[in-house]
């Protein structure tokens, strides 16, 4: 049981757990030993997962999604592959105790009036800058 907060916790057999050899540091051990974790976690079906939370996790892990909403975590940074499921455990949790956590919503602002003068002195600056370096009409003596 993976215990995310007080409300939402995760049973074992809602996460898969997949060894495979790593690359990177182990020495010999690393041909020999699958000490890479690939954790996968279906988001979509979920019992355990309210609707919000699920809802946010969709719409913000979209790189680390498959199309049937599989959330897909690797951990292959340490040469043990306690080390590594740990890892990928505590990424899963971190990115579900992100998603719990409703974003405030944003309050439309205005730019000041002191940074839109800035902004149009700026661009008067750099408009006489481009003027100058325009070739001289003969003509406009």
């Amino acid at each position: 049981m993976l215990q995310i907060n007080e409300e939402i916790s995760i049973p074992e057999n809602e996460i898969d757990l997949r060894f495979t050899h790593a690359s990177g540091p182990g020495g010999q051990n690393v041909n020999k030993v699958a000490s890479a974790v690939q954790l996968r976690f279906d988001v979509q079906r979920s019992p355990s997962l309210p609707d919000q939370v699920r809802e946010r996790i969709l719409a913000a892990e979209g790189n680390r999604l498959t199309k049937e909403g599989i959330l897909l975590i690797q951990a292959r940074q340490y040469r043990t592959q306690n080390r590594n499921r740990k890892a990928a455990l505590d990424r899963l949790r971190e990115t579900i105790l992100e998603a719990v956590d409703e974003p405030r919503p944003r309050k439309p602002t205005r730019p000041s009036l002191a940074s839109r003068q800035r902004r149009l002195t700026m661009k008067r600056m750099r408009s006489d800058r481009k003027r100058l370096r325009r070739p001289v009409d003969p003509g406009e003596d």
